[in-house]
């Protein structure tokens, strides 16, 4: 089973920037998108063969979530009950028969760490869903999660230490979230590999690879003997963020 996710950092204008080759030449069963922007009467893509779930944003042109699914799943789940953050789409669950598929959008601290006891609550939340989740079957959880997690995720780790997503603060969040069961899946596998998922625009960031790893599948621990990849796709364009990538073998 191959897993996409992608932060498309607005759906209309990635699809303008060769989404649909792609996606329709990476042939994913599952592909997740975060920071949609858009509602269902907006987007202009319908693959064929696959179901879709979006979640928009009540403040229209923000955040959301997409999910194209090629199997139908068991049971689909908009939000995960906290309206904070289900009033901007920032989160879809999908059921299938060996797992639970959650796709999520975490919440920005912003530049002025102005939002950080809010993504503190969003990290609690959270993590107790998903370990309701759990109880039941695995979980698979990707998207951008809005934290570089070491040193090594991020270029010039001294220089941006305490910025906005590599504060001390949200890398222990995410340090609590595995130690409670969780697996960095491209980590894991390539614990020395330098690979970034997100570059900002500015000061010629992507030509120079000065990146951020912002973009994760994580799993459940009972779950990690049957992932057989995760990759980074770094070289496809279309958004400041780069798609990831999870194979699984179920």
């Amino acid at each position: 089973m191959n897993l996409i996710s992608w932060n498309v950092a607005g759906f209309r204008a990635c699809l303008k920037k060769g989404f649909a080759e792609f996606f329709h030449a990476v042939s994913a069963d599952v592909f997740c998108l975060q920071e949609v922007k858009a509602e269902m009467s907006q987007i202009e893509f319908h693959p064929q063969g696959y179901k879709e779930f979006l979640f928009p944003a009540k403040r229209k042109g923000y955040s959301g979530t997409l999910v194209y699914s090629r199997a139908e799943p068991l049971s689909v789940q908009y939000g995960y009950g906290e309206q904070e953050y289900d009033d901007e789409g920032r989160s879809i669950t999908v059921e299938y028969e060996n797992f639970y598929l959650v796709t999520v959008y975490v919440p920005n601290v912003k530049r002025d760490l102005s939002r950080l006891a809010s993504r503190m609550n969003f990290e609690e939340t959270f993590k107790s869903y998903l370990h309701l989740l759990e109880r039941k079957k695995p979980v698979v959880v990707c998207g951008d999660l809005n934290v570089a997690h070491e040193e090594i995720d991020i270029y010039n780790a001294r220089a941006n230490r305490g910025h906005a997503g590599f504060t001390d603060e949200e890398r222990c969040k995410f340090s609590e979230l595995l130690a409670s069961g969780f697996i960095d899946t491209f980590r894991e596998m390539y614990p020395d590999k330098v690979g970034y998922s997100w570059w900002s625009y500015f000061g010629h960031a992507r030509e120079n690879n000065s990146g951020w790893r912002l973009d994760y599948f994580l799993v459940s621990e009972k779950i990690f003997p049957s992932v057989k990849d995760s990759k980074i796709y770094d070289e496809i364009l279309g958004s400041d963020h780069c798609p990831v990538g999870l194979k699984l073998d179920l």
